[in-house]
Protein backbone atom coordinates (compact mmCIF):
# COMPACT_ATOMS: atom_id res chain seq x y z
CA UNK A 1 0.00 0.00 0.00
CA UNK A 2 1.80 3.71 -0.65
CA UNK A 3 2.77 5.89 2.00
CA UNK A 4 1.42 9.17 2.49
CA UNK A 5 4.36 12.14 2.50
CA UNK A 6 4.35 15.53 4.98
CA UNK A 7 6.67 17.34 6.32
CA UNK A 8 7.38 20.85 7.77
CA UNK A 9 6.71 24.50 6.66
CA UNK A 10 10.48 25.04 5.77
CA UNK A 11 10.72 21.80 4.25
CA UNK A 12 14.23 20.81 6.94
CA UNK A 13 11.88 17.57 8.19
CA UNK A 14 9.88 15.32 5.75
CA UNK A 15 8.28 12.11 6.60
CA UNK A 16 6.75 9.12 5.39
CA UNK A 17 3.97 6.85 6.96
CA UNK A 18 1.36 4.42 6.08
CA UNK A 19 -2.24 5.47 5.10
CA UNK A 20 -3.74 2.39 7.13
CA UNK A 21 -4.15 4.13 10.89
CA UNK A 22 -5.30 3.62 14.08
CA UNK A 23 -7.36 6.73 14.39
CA UNK A 24 -7.70 9.86 12.57
CA UNK A 25 -9.20 12.47 14.94
CA UNK A 26 -9.83 16.04 15.52
CA UNK A 27 -8.72 17.18 19.32
CA UNK A 28 -9.77 20.15 21.16
CA UNK A 29 -7.99 19.28 24.32
CA UNK A 30 -6.08 22.46 25.90
CA UNK A 31 -2.95 20.76 25.70
CA UNK A 32 -3.15 20.58 22.02
CA UNK A 33 -4.32 24.24 21.95
CA UNK A 34 -1.33 25.68 23.66
CA UNK A 35 0.94 23.61 21.96
CA UNK A 36 0.03 24.28 18.56
CA UNK A 37 -1.77 27.68 18.89
CA UNK A 38 -4.66 26.37 16.46
CA UNK A 39 -7.88 25.96 18.10
CA UNK A 40 -8.00 22.61 17.17
CA UNK A 41 -5.37 19.49 16.08
CA UNK A 42 -5.69 16.70 13.95
CA UNK A 43 -3.78 13.46 14.82
CA UNK A 44 -3.18 10.42 12.66
CA UNK A 45 -2.04 7.43 14.81
CA UNK A 46 0.36 5.32 13.58
CA UNK A 47 2.60 2.53 14.22
CA UNK A 48 6.31 4.17 15.34
CA UNK A 49 8.57 1.84 13.12
CA UNK A 50 6.42 2.31 9.71
CA UNK A 51 6.71 6.03 10.14
CA UNK A 52 10.08 7.24 8.03
CA UNK A 53 11.53 10.92 8.73
CA UNK A 54 13.97 12.67 7.41
CA UNK A 55 15.47 15.93 8.91
CA UNK A 56 15.87 16.40 12.43
CA UNK A 57 13.55 17.16 15.07
CA UNK A 58 13.13 19.24 18.51
CA UNK A 59 11.22 17.57 21.48
CA UNK A 60 9.06 19.07 24.17
CA UNK A 61 8.35 17.15 27.55
CA UNK A 62 4.72 18.81 27.73
CA UNK A 63 3.55 16.48 29.99
CA UNK A 64 5.37 13.21 32.34
CA UNK A 65 4.62 10.83 29.64
CA UNK A 66 4.15 13.67 26.34
CA UNK A 67 6.27 14.23 23.63
CA UNK A 68 5.94 16.37 21.18
CA UNK A 69 8.00 17.01 18.30
CA UNK A 70 8.79 19.88 16.20
CA UNK A 71 11.42 21.45 13.81
CA UNK A 72 13.67 23.79 15.42
CA UNK A 73 14.15 25.49 12.70
CA UNK A 74 10.50 26.69 11.38
CA UNK A 75 8.26 25.65 14.73
CA UNK A 76 5.88 23.21 12.52
CA UNK A 77 4.93 20.85 14.90
CA UNK A 78 4.66 17.34 13.52
CA UNK A 79 4.57 13.96 16.12
CA UNK A 80 3.55 13.27 19.79
CA UNK A 81 4.37 10.24 21.92
CA UNK A 82 3.31 8.63 25.05
CA UNK A 83 4.48 5.46 25.50
CA UNK A 84 1.89 5.10 28.79
CA UNK A 85 -1.31 6.25 26.58
CA UNK A 86 -0.07 4.25 23.47
CA UNK A 87 3.13 2.23 23.22
CA UNK A 88 5.05 1.63 20.09
CA UNK A 89 2.84 4.23 18.43
CA UNK A 90 3.10 8.26 16.75
CA UNK A 91 0.51 10.67 16.45
CA UNK A 92 1.67 12.67 13.62
CA UNK A 93 -0.17 15.93 12.73
CA UNK A 94 -2.21 15.31 10.08
CA UNK A 95 -2.16 18.25 8.33
CA UNK A 96 1.35 18.48 7.28
CA UNK A 97 0.62 15.93 5.49
CA UNK A 98 1.30 16.66 1.43
CA UNK A 99 -2.00 15.81 0.66
CA UNK A 100 -4.12 16.20 3.97
CA UNK A 101 -8.10 14.53 2.22
CA UNK A 102 -6.14 11.83 1.62
CA UNK A 103 -6.39 10.49 4.79
CA UNK A 104 -10.34 10.75 6.12
CA UNK A 105 -10.90 12.36 9.30
CA UNK A 106 -13.12 9.75 11.91
CA UNK A 107 -13.99 11.54 14.93
CA UNK A 108 -13.47 14.83 16.99
CA UNK A 109 -11.86 13.75 20.49
CA UNK A 110 -11.92 16.14 23.97
CA UNK A 111 -14.85 18.02 23.45
CA UNK A 112 -15.27 18.73 26.68
CA UNK A 113 -12.12 21.09 26.11
CA UNK A 114 -13.41 22.53 22.96
CA UNK A 115 -13.56 26.14 22.65
CA UNK A 116 -16.97 27.24 22.52
CA UNK A 117 -16.87 29.08 19.17
CA UNK A 118 -16.02 25.99 17.93
CA UNK A 119 -19.30 24.33 17.95
CA UNK A 120 -20.98 26.79 15.49
CA UNK A 121 -17.66 27.79 13.48
CA UNK A 122 -19.21 26.31 10.19
CA UNK A 123 -22.54 29.04 10.64
CA UNK A 124 -20.02 31.63 10.02
CA UNK A 125 -19.24 33.53 6.88
CA UNK A 126 -16.82 32.23 4.57
CA UNK A 127 -14.39 33.86 2.33
CA UNK A 128 -12.35 31.99 -0.17
CA UNK A 129 -9.46 34.30 0.44
CA UNK A 130 -8.56 36.71 2.84
CA UNK A 131 -11.60 39.10 2.80
CA UNK A 132 -11.26 41.98 0.57
CA UNK A 133 -8.33 40.05 -1.49
CA UNK A 134 -8.46 40.34 -5.20
CA UNK A 135 -11.03 37.85 -6.48
CA UNK A 136 -13.05 37.65 -3.22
Amino acid sequence: MPMLSGGCHCGAVRYEMPREVAHHALCHCTDCRKASGAPAVAWALAPTDRIAITGETSVYESSEHGRRYFCGRCGTGLFYTSETVFPGMTDVQSATLDDPDALPLQAQIQTAERIGWMETAHRLPTFERYPGAPGD
